[in-house]
Parts: C-alpha cells; sequence; structure tokens
C-alpha cells in the first residue's frame, strides 16, 4: 500500500478509471455482439437501427482514450461493409416485382 496521502489519492484514482473504463469496454462489446447477431439473424431493419448505436459507442471510446482511432475507423469500416453486403443481398423475385 501507498506509504503517503498522494500515491494512495492516485491508487484510487486509478481504480475508478479502471472500473469506468472496464464498463465503457463491456457496453461496447454487448452492442457489438447484439449487432453481430442481427447480422446473422438478417435482420435489416433492426441491423439498420443498431448500425449507428455501435458507431457511436466506438466513436465515444476513442474520445475517451480506451482504443485507438484507427482502430475504430476499421472496426466502423468492418460493420459497414457487412451491414452493406446484407443489403445488398435480396432476393431475384422480390427484385423482378
Amino acid at each position: 500500500m501507498a506509504k503517503s496521502k498522494t500515491p494512495a489519492k492516485r491508487a484510487l484514482q486509478a481504480e475508478k478509471r479502471r472500473l469506468r473504463n472496464a464498463m465503457q469496454k463491456s457496453k461496447l462489446k454487448t452492442a457489438l455482439k447484439k449487432h453481430q447477431a442481427l447480422i446473422v439473424a438478417e435482420d435489416k431493419e433492426a441491423a439498420a437501427k443498431s448500425l449507428p448505436q455501435v458507431i457511436s459507442l466506438l466513436d465515444k471510446c476513442v474520445t475517451k482514450g480506451l482504443m485507438h482511432r484507427n482502430t475504430a475507423a476499421r472496426r466502423k469500416s468492418a460493420l459497414a461493409r457487412q451491414y452493406n453486403q446484407l443489403v445488398k443481398e435480396q432476393p431475384v423475385e422480390a427484385a423482378a416485382e
């Protein structure tokens, strides 16, 4: 344990930040998993609604310093690519009508 007040305070602050970061990362991971499940289930409407929310969470993680901006950009690009692939795959019968 810390020998004086300053290192003790720093340890408390570091623990608070660690918990806050863990909560934010957990929220992001949950949103990513839910969005991925919608993509797999081919639910276009729900996926369209969840995509901006997930992108927003990625941007927030960047501003809070939890993730590098290029990592977030790469993930956003992959999510958009997956969503666009889902939307593009339409049955031939529906397109002919």
